[in-house]
């Protein structure tokens, strides 16, 4: 199955780049670009995709049952650039100025040595007889990752002075997922993408597993009054479950449900909590108006002082 939407993917996009992109760069004499520009358009045309599919999701469950409505909706238009550009642009642009060089010196140094890096696969090879068991494998180890990041967001106070942005928001909807600080967001890439490295996600995997936790953490922040009772909720985190996580009662150290996909974390390490009001307002109170009613790039400068002013204090 994987070999199938991954052969269809390529297919899609070579097709595309020959047909419509290829052209382009031969009148403009940029054929040098080719291989970056493929690249490109890959990376731009998954992250349409995958907000096409949380939008297809949550937008509709959110007009269905929403927890608040607001007159006044610009703070969640900025929760939308910051999706935008995390998808379609920045962070992309980012990891491959930044982070390609490094990686390559990583893999080459590790080819040289001639070490083979161990893997889930190597260390179950019941695995690469059953993609899809190893599928979920993959996305139960990462979510692993995904809940102890999380909580040193929370613990760490430079950490928390950049992840403060993403908990200011006070008209939380699946929007506000990517609501984060860029030096966040690259911190959170290299943690996720290290993780997959170390215990062998196949390339071909790797956006999909990527797309079910991005889908999951979407629809956990979204404007919905929706719970999945209280069976279901300790199996899969639901909005409900979430939004205690961004109330006002959960705001820094103090922070509760912090897993992405699944509780099971919360309830191992002694941080769920079923118990207080359902739905809560969600926000920081300690945060100031910049973070809350800022626009993307004020709110960019506004987490970063309070970075410097962590680092400074010691």
């Amino acid at each position: 199955m994987f070999d199938f939407i991954g052969d269809l993917w390529i297919r899609f996009t070579g097709t595309l780049f020959e047909q419509a992109l290829q052209p382009t760069l031969y009148a403009l004499g940029l054929m040098d670009w080719a291989d970056d520009a493929f690249q490109w358009m890959d990376f731009f045309l998954f992250g349409l995709f995958s907000v096409g599919v949380v939008y297809a999701v949550c937008r509709p469950l959110e007009a269905w049952r929403p927890v608040e409505r607001w007159a006044d909706r610009r703070d969640v238009g900025t929760d939308i650039i910051y999706t935008l550009l995390a998808r379609l642009g920045i962070l992309p642009l980012l990891a491959f100025i930044l982070l390609a060089s490094v990686d390559a010196w990583v893999i080459g140094t590790i080819a040289d040595s001639g070490w083979v890096p161990p893997s889930l696969e190597n260390l179950w090879p019941a695995l690469r007889e059953s993609p899809l068991l190893a599928f979920a494998v993959y996305v139960v180890v990462l979510d692993f990752g995904e809940y102890w990041r999380h909580r040193f967001q929370h613990r760490i106070g430079w950490w928390w002075a950049l992840h403060s942005l993403h908990h200011a928001q006070t008209q939380m909807t699946f929007w506000t997922d990517d609501r984060n600080h860029i030096l966040d967001d690259c911190l959170g890439a290299l943690w996720f993408g290290g993780l997959a490295l170390l215990i062998g996600v196949p390339p071909g995997q790797f956006p999909l597993v990527a797309l079910v936790l991005r889908l999951a953490e979407s629809l956990s922040h979204a404007n919905v009054r929706l719970s999945f009772g209280s069976v279901g909720e300790r199996l899969v985190v639901s909005p409900r479950f979430h939004r205690l996580h961004h109330g006002v009662l959960s705001a820094g150290e103090s922070g509760r449900n912090y897993a992405v996909l699944l509780p099971i974390w919360d309830w191992i390490f002694g941080t769920a909590d079923f118990r207080r009001d359902q739905f809560p307002l969600t926000g920081d109170p300690d945060a100031s108006p910049v973070l809350v009613h800022g626009g993307w790039f004020a709110q960019q400068i506004e987490g970063g002082r309070r970075l410097w002013g962590v680092l400074r204090r010691g």
